[in-house]
């Protein structure tokens, strides 16, 4: 019988009695796996082998979960720290339990999330306490955890489940292709085989040379499984940021540029939010350790906002009577909000002196240390915009929302007042959810105060807003949880197959 070359070698190296892979068969003929599994499928074609097919799952801990597999999980810490502060009798401080820990950053999050879920305690009113009862050794993440680490199975499907949710560890799935000879292969073998000289695609030497009159060429197998390659696409989240520009450059809006970094006088002091505010503690803020303060701030305009801070703007002005350091203004963080753009461009530091009627937006990436949930994220898109002129309302405000938010499909927005330092009046936007038909929070905005402008030079009207990328989506897509579409809880399937809309 005659053969193709790599149809003779494996079905040498199969065997009848055993299956073989076909990564085994691979290694045994030295030839690429690809060419080895389109072989195999020929050869079950004319019933030399049979092929079976087994999905393998392989999983792994991620540098996330190793990490904790080594030392121990951080509601753990913060456990053990709580019985040390005698939790399990009276209820602690929260600060000085998560000090005491030794947690930081994410980590501190992370344990409160999963702290009450294991039953380790109570977190109410900035308090912590600590059920006595509770048993760490016990622990079936940390077990979990340790078991992978070391080589051994996770059979456990629902902590195996709850660790993936936590990125703690990665479950892949391989398709395992096995060959055994049938009793005809094994006829064939010993009937002996003949190489055949095959060719496996149209060359233009064959062609000139009029060789492909005489050459056998190989037969295709068009039902044979091929390689899945998912090609690369625009995320949704992208496209829409790019949309939403689209559409202000359309509503005559220049976009504006600056520092994810930024000085706390950009991001807090020109907006008139007093030093003493709570949003501006280590809690809120992600502040920097090298380097920690800016340089270079304009020393006029440091003078005039501290003044604003300390007397007020204006006759009836009358400012905190809080202590303001220059010092303070000086750290540096990453941006809470894109307004720290709005002031630099409104101040003239940004592209020189601005004269209304002007319209300026963004929409760039903003830090916060939140909370992780269906709506919170610790870093999200901010479409920031403001609007200079003469004689501005909020029904000109109002009108804007209702312009930009009608190009997206959404008409039904609502609006509630609200206080903001730096606004007056100042109001928060919200949208029906398309699934759950409740009220979605989707923005924040107003007039500019006096108190801001005045500083920063500029004698007329400013309305301006900052609304949610995220939350957007959430309208137009029906998504329940913005951590659908990024982070370590994104459905891939999900984005390739989400139909973009407009």
């Amino acid at each position: 019988m005659q053969l193709p070359a790599a149809q003779v070698a494996v079905l040498e190296a199969a065997s009848a009695d055993e299956a073989t892979s076909v990564d085994a068969l691979a290694e045994a003929t030295d030839l690429p796996p690809e060419t080895v599994t389109g072989a195999v499928f020929e050869l079950e074609a004319e019933g030399l082998v049979t092929v079976s097919e087994r999905v393998d799952e392989t999983i792994t801990l991620t540098d996330e979960g190793r990490e904790y597999a080594e030392s121990e999980l951080p509601e753990i810490s913060l456990y053990e720290a709580a019985l040390e502060a005698g939790a399990d009798d009276d209820p602690v401080s929260m600060g000085q339990v998560i000090g005491a820990s030794g947690l930081e950053g994410s980590a501190v999050d992370i344990a409160l999330s999963n702290y009450a879920r294991k039953g380790y305690g109570q977190i109410d009113s900035g308090e912590i306490t600590a059920d006595s009862d509770a048993d760490p050794t016990s622990d079936e993440e940390a077990s979990a955890l340790e078991s992978l680490a070391t080589g051994d199975g996770l059979d456990d499907a629902e902590v195996r489940d709850q660790l993936e949710r936590r990125g703690l560890l990665e479950i892949s799935e391989t398709t395992v292709r096995e060959v055994t000879l049938t009793d005809d292969g094994v006829t064939e073998l010993m009937a002996g085989l003949e190489t055949a000289e095959t060719v496996g695609q149209v060359t233009p030497d064959l062609l000139t040379g009029g060789d492909w009159e005489d050459v056998e060429f190989a037969e295709y197998n068009v039902e044979a499984d091929a390689e899945q390659f998912e090609g690369g696409r625009v995320h949704i989240l992208r496209q829409t940021a790019d949309r939403v520009k689209d559409v202000l450059v359309g509503m005559g809006f220049q976009e504006m540029e600056g520092p994810h970094v930024d000085a706390d006088f950009w991001i807090n002091d020109c907006l008139f939010m007093p030093q003493d505010h709570p949003a501006r503690t280590h809690w809120d803020r992600f502040a920097l350790e090298q380097p920690t303060h800016i340089d270079d701030l304009p020393e006029d305009l440091v003078a005039d906002v501290e003044r604003a801070h300390k007397e007020g703007v204006g006759p009836d002005g009358e400012g905190y009577h809080s202590p303001w350091d220059e010092d303070f203004a000086r750290a540096l963080a990453l941006r809470g909000h894109t307004t720290s753009l709005s002031t630099r461009y409104l101040s003239g530091e940004e592209i020189g002196e601005i004269e209304p009627p002007a319209r300026f937006f963004s929409v760039e990436k903003v830090y916060r240390n939140d909370t992780l949930d269906p709506t919170h994220l610790l870093e999200f898109f901010q479409i920031e915009g403001w609007v200079m002129a003469e004689d501005l309302s909020v029904r000109d405000l109002m009108g804007t929302f209702e312009e930009f938010y009608a190009q997206f499909g959404i008409e039904d927005i609502q609006f509630k007042p609200h206080y903001n330092p730096y606004t007056e009046p100042s109001f928060e936007l919200f949208g029906t959810h398309p699934t759950t038909g409740e009220l979605v929070e989707i923005g924040n905005s107003g007039i500019f105060r006096e108190e801001m402008l005045e500083p920063l030079g500029v004698e007329c009207d400013v309305m301006a807003w900052g609304l949610a990328l995220e939350r957007l989506l959430m309208l137009m897509y029906g998504f329940e949880d913005i951590r659908d579409i990024h982070g370590t809880l994104c459905d891939l399937e999900l984005l390739r197959e989400t139909e973009v809309t407009y």
